[in-house]
């Protein structure tokens, strides 16, 4: 463990176990860049570079123990390309298991409740004020059709969004009580 070669990855084996302490005790978290180099993104770099230290360390110490003399110089080359290939590997089934970010955009808005904030919503002006299934609120342009006239406070509904208006379009909406 401590002789040569792979003495170069129990140095790196024992800052990637410092590490996950560090993540175990909550003061780091795993919420980080891919390792998108040399093909290995699509997991957190923290897991990435862990895989590849430990699998490397082991291959380094089941080379040294098959190998002597001079030989013994490729073993941590051998060792990282294969580590580098083996993890690339594991890889491709991990990305199944981390879920691919849900990124929320404005048409999430269509089909929920808002309030009108200005002091009216017409066909060609207003604002309402909508609540996101997560509970953030966002104030958003709206705009009503035909001769429905809102005033400040009433309910409406989002039907539509009108993307090149960059508006939502909403009608009247009566709470049951």
């Amino acid at each position: 463990m401590l002789s040569f070669p792979t003495v170069i990855f129990s140095f790196l084996l024992v800052v990637v176990v410092a590490y996950w302490v560090v993540v175990i005790a909550g003061l780091l978290d795993l919420d980080e860049p891919d390792a998108t180099w040399l093909g290995l993104g699509g997991v957190p770099a923290g897991i990435t570079i862990s895989l590849l230290v430990a699998l490397a360390w082991l291959l380094s110490l089941i080379g040294s123990q098959l190998v002597s003399g001079p030989a013994l110089t490729v073993v941590p080359v051998v060792a990282a390309a294969g580590a580098w290939v083996c993890v690339r590997a594991a890889l491709t089934t991990l990305r199944r298991l981390v879920p691919e970010p849900r990124t929320h955009s404005r048409g999430d808005f269509v089909g929920q409740m808002c309030v009108i904030r200005t002091g009216q919503a017409t066909s060609d002006f207003g604002q309402a004020e909508v609540t996101a299934p997560d509970g953030s609120s966002a104030v958003v342009q709206v705009r009503t059709t035909g001769t429905d006239n809102l005033a400040r406070g009433d309910d409406a509904l989002i039907f539509e969004y009108d993307a090149d208006g960059e508006f939502f379009w909403v009608m009247p909406y009566e709470k049951e009580n």
